[in-house]
């Protein structure tokens, strides 16, 4: 992710802004994708833009999966001097590598207009070419369709919904353990947080 998020004033008292606010999404969505890591290694710096004190403006993490998957995410809330008179490359992408294969994705978010269309393109081996659906939804905020909806439905009928609170403690612990790796400067394993 390069993106100018707009900070909100609670932030400010809370000083941090980051791993909490943007990386939260990322982290939750490769514990969807992959499930739950063995262990984060987070390096943060903050972000030279934003005047409040916080920790967490510019974040790199390397999830370490027990069958050898390697996730590496950078999340860059600076994005260089784009707001001070510099050309901006802002957008988030994602790519997917396996043995068989590989997907590459942008979410369409941060653009102009605001909400253009996400995009996705994969292959695998023997195909002779990327394959391209194209729809007209954006991550965010189409994204909260599905997901709110779902709970609004879960609510209404006393069952629980796929991405429910107990599982999202996970994804919290997740975030606490990237914050203990930047401060400690090593590895952790999500064990350390949740046990």
């Amino acid at each position: 992710m390069r993106g100018i998020p707009h900070w909100m004033p609670w932030q400010a008292e809370l000083g941090w802004v980051t791993l909490r606010v943007m990386s939260i999404h990322h982290l939750d969505c490769f514990r969807y994708w992959f499930g739950d890591p063995r262990e984060i290694y987070c390096s943060m710096r903050p972000d030279p833009r934003t005047t409040f004190p916080h920790t967490d403006g510019i974040c790199t993490y390397i999830l370490e999966y027990a069958d050898g998957l390697r996730c590496v995410a950078i999340d860059d809330t600076w994005t260089g001097p784009a707001k001070e008179g510099c050309p901006a490359d802002i957008g988030i992408e994602w790519r997917i590598e396996g043995m068989n294969g590989l997907a590459i994705g942008d979410l369409g978010w941060c653009k102009d207009p605001y909400t253009s269309a996400s995009r996705l393109r994969y292959a695998a081996k023997g195909d002779e070419r990327f394959h391209q659906p194209e729809w007209d939804g954006s991550w965010f905020p189409d994204a909260f369709a599905g997901t709110m909806g779902q709970l609004l439905i879960a609510l209404e009928t006393g069952t629980e919904p796929a991405i429910g609170g107990r599982d999202n403690l996970k994804t919290m612990a997740l975030v606490d353990a990237a914050y203990l790796s930047a401060e400690k400067k090593r590895s952790v394993k999500l064990s350390e947080i949740t046990d």
